[in-house]
């Protein structure tokens, strides 16, 4: 069982950086995938950013290619998403996900808002 809790959300202006968190509880959260995902107001959930178990592995939306940052530290249980040159379009509620392989999620966690503003 993982537990997951997003932090680092935030009002920003357009141009800024926020650092979001996914602190997770359990053993074997380092044997898991994490990935990042977001929903904005009246749309779907979208896929953002995900980490492979050990970080050596990488993946990015095209929205957010080049801006975007995904890393880990297995010994804090944590992974981050940094955040660099936002747009308002990317202003949505960002959540972080663990399972064995990405795009295989199975623990969720609450969700942190982002807004960003012009």
């Amino acid at each position: 069982q993982v537990q997951l809790v997003e932090s680092g959300g935030g009002l920003v202006q357009a141009g800024g950086s926020l650092r979001l968190s996914c602190a997770a509880s359990g053993r074997t959260f380092s044997r898991y995938a994490t990935g990042w995902f977001r929903q904005a107001p009246g749309k779907e959930r979208e896929f953002v950013s995900a980490i492979s178990w050990s970080g050596g592995s990488t993946v990015f939306a095209d929205s957010v290619k080049g801006r975007f940052t995904i890393s880990r530290d297995n010994a804090k249980n944590t992974v981050y998403l940094q955040m660099d040159s936002l747009k308002r379009e990317d202003t949505a509620v960002y959540y972080c996900a663990a399972g064995i392989r990405h795009p295989e999620y199975n623990y969720w966690g609450q969700g942190t808002q982002v807004t960003v503003s012009s």
